[in-house]
């Protein structure tokens, strides 16, 4: 089949005008982004050094924090050092250490070189990136526990969040290795998601990223669960139900948001362009977690019309709703309410009294497809109802031709055009055939 150019362009251009908002919201952001050492093993940090070179571009502040479990087991093999590992935390001895040192300076070097890449004909043509790294986190030994020496693993204490700024002011990468040094010169082998936590706790950060080996939570049915609250995330892990991987990162997740993190991610680091997708649309890819749910239901403005037009345009397409004309819908902005979530619209309604009749006309209800299995609907549902009820009204009304069901299931019960206010009678179409459902509120 022959490529269609235009239809390309086009969609290009409507992705590249949706993702506006974000480029506005994400520049002087703190993102801290954290990965396993096989996005270096698998040769995935290449690809992802595109998308990390797109956030310099956009003057995010990025802090990468990098792990080397596969690099150290590849030093451990070479040099004859049996791995040791209990509760799936290696024990590190002096050997194991030596191969800990070893494989972190490799991975470090290997990512900055490919950091510093500028080949012509590449994304990173024109990237100017430069590199930082340090001894930003101060560690302690794990100690003895449940009779086990951890000898030098460590967790962290401190982490120099001034200096990590600095570097960050200076318009450079920094990059952070998972160890740690103690005051009296030792070094000790943290985790990855422990100096990422710790990291972007220390920095306010706006975002902590993990990629992960899943595509991140999942519900009971397998179905990705693309946002959670830290209530809802901490109930999830309660359930022990949940990928290795996403056992490890939703905990550190919840722990973050909770001490003033303002989102974290987990997305699956095999799909090209992950990154991108969850941070510059509005669907996104992987489970976000917030400290609590961003929504919230307003009444609508002039600012909302082109989110509202967003939203109705396809429908009106369709055929489920009649058609509105953008004036009309300037005119009546007064009477729809939105729920927005950080300045998109994702549902909208419009409410049109009949107080002689006491009921009140429910218009205009739909959501963003992206979120309509969040129960949004029901939320604007309920609000039109109670915004009714508050009034005096004792029902509200729909009129409907392609979702006669979902009123059904909600309590609405079918009537005869006959029953409309007549200021409503008088503007039925008789030609469209719209059936009548009426709920007591």
């Amino acid at each position: 089949m022959a490529r269609n150019p235009k239809l390309k362009t086009e969609a290009f251009v409507k992705w590249f005008r949706s993702a506006t908002p974000y480029i506005h919201r994400w520049g002087g952001a703190t993102f801290v982004i954290a990965f396993g050492g096989e996005v270096l093993e698998d040769g995935e940090f290449q690809q992802l050094t595109h998308d990390i070179n797109v956030l310099v571009s956009l003057e995010v502040r990025v802090v990468l924090v990098h792990g080397t479990r596969p690099q150290i087991e590849k030093q451990m093999r070479e040099h004859g050092v049996t791995p040791r590992y209990v509760a799936n935390r290696r024990v590190t001895d002096d050997k194991a250490l030596s191969c800990v040192k070893e494989a972190n300076g490799i991975v470090r070097v290997e990512m900055e070189a490919l950091l510093s890449m500028e080949l012509a004909n590449s994304p990173m043509w024109g990237a100017d990136i430069r590199v930082s790294s340090g001894n930003f986190v101060t560690a302690k030994p794990v100690g003895v526990v449940n009779g086990v020496d951890f000898q030098h693993t460590g967790e962290v204490r401190k982490i120099d969040a001034e200096g990590i700024r600095r570097r960050l002011d200076d318009d450079e990468v920094v990059l952070i290795s998972p160890l740690g040094f103690s005051p009296t010169g030792d070094v000790f082998n943290c985790t990855l998601e422990d100096v990422a936590t710790s990291t972007a706790i220390a920095l306010g950060a706006d975002k902590l990223i993990f990629l992960t080996e899943t595509a991140g939570a999942l519900d009971a049915k397998g179905k990705l669960i693309s946002e959670l609250t830290v209530r809802e995330a901490s109930e999830l892990t309660a359930s022990n139900n949940l990928p290795e991987d996403v056992q490890v990162y939703l905990p550190c997740a919840i722990k973050a948001c909770s001490q003033g993190v303002k989102r974290s991610h987990l997305i699956s680091r095999h799909v090209d362009g992950a990154l991108l997708i969850e941070l510059f649309t509005h669907h996104g890819i992987g489970t976000m977690v917030v400290p609590e749910s961003p929504e919230h239901i307003r009444v609508a403005t002039l600012e909302d019309v082109p989110g509202i037009v967003q939203i109705l345009e396809p429908l009106e397409q369709q055929g489920v709703l009649v058609k509105r004309e953008r004036e009309a819908l300037e005119r009546d902005i007064g009477r729809f309410f939105v729920i927005e979530s950080e300045g998109n619209i994702l549902g909208c309604a419009a409410l049109y009294h009949f107080p002689d009749r006491q009921t009140a006309e429910l218009a205009a209800l739909a959501v963003n497809p992206f979120y309509r299995d969040g129960g949004r609907g029901e939320r604007l549902l309920a609000h039109a109802e109670a915004k009714a009820r508050a009034t005096g009204l004792k029902s509200i009304f729909v009129l409907s031709t392609r979702t006669t069901h979902w009123f059904l299931e909600r309590g609405f019960v079918e009537t005869d055009p006959g029953w409309l206010p007549e200021r409503k009678q008088a503007l039925y179409n008789y030609d469209r055939r719209s059936k009548v459902f009426v709920k007591e509120i």
